[in-house]
């Protein structure tokens, strides 16, 4: 079993990379080193949760929700994720959503990992950088066109 573990917190520390290398190369606030501790503390975090307190647990008097600390995992990477958004009073403009948005997705990933879904967090992983890679092409394109006129 302790390889399973394992590879399930290797493949949340490589999808979580992945995500952040995008990040890294956008020369977003949080990128690689940021996106990768995410993904493996959420899936240890997610292992610890569902196999770590299974000696202790046993008993009919104690009931284990394994889904509390995934929760609480949510609710940590909430402070994260808002630790990058920055309103500028003077551009009234907010900065930092897409950054948050990524470390709360790579963070539920982390979780998919340590819950050993790979093809659904493999899955997930790819759609987020689709999604990040197609706006910021979507976004070049109406940026030419607003130039020449």
């Amino acid at each position: 079993m302790e390889l399973e573990f394992i590879l399930r917190i290797f493949v949340a520390a490589l999808l979580g990379g992945a995500i952040g290398l995008e990040r890294e190369y956008r020369a977003k606030e949080a990128g690689f080193r940021t996106h990768f501790l995410v993904a493996l503390g959420s899936a240890l975090f997610m292992i610890v949760s569902a196999y770590g307190f299974e000696g202790a647990m046993h008993t009919p008097e104690h009931r284990w929700d394994v889904s509390r600390v995934a929760a609480q995992v949510v609710s940590g990477i909430g402070f994260i994720g808002a630790g990058t958004i920055i309103f500028h009073k003077s551009e009234n403009v907010v900065r930092g959503l897409t950054t948050a948005a990524g470390l709360w997705v790579t963070a539920a990933i982390g979780l998919a990992c340590g819950g050993g879904m790979y093809v659904l967090s493999i899955a997930s992983t790819f759609l987020v950088l689709v999604g990040l890679e197609a706006f910021n092409f979507f976004l070049h394109k109406f940026d030419k066109k607003r130039k020449h006129d």
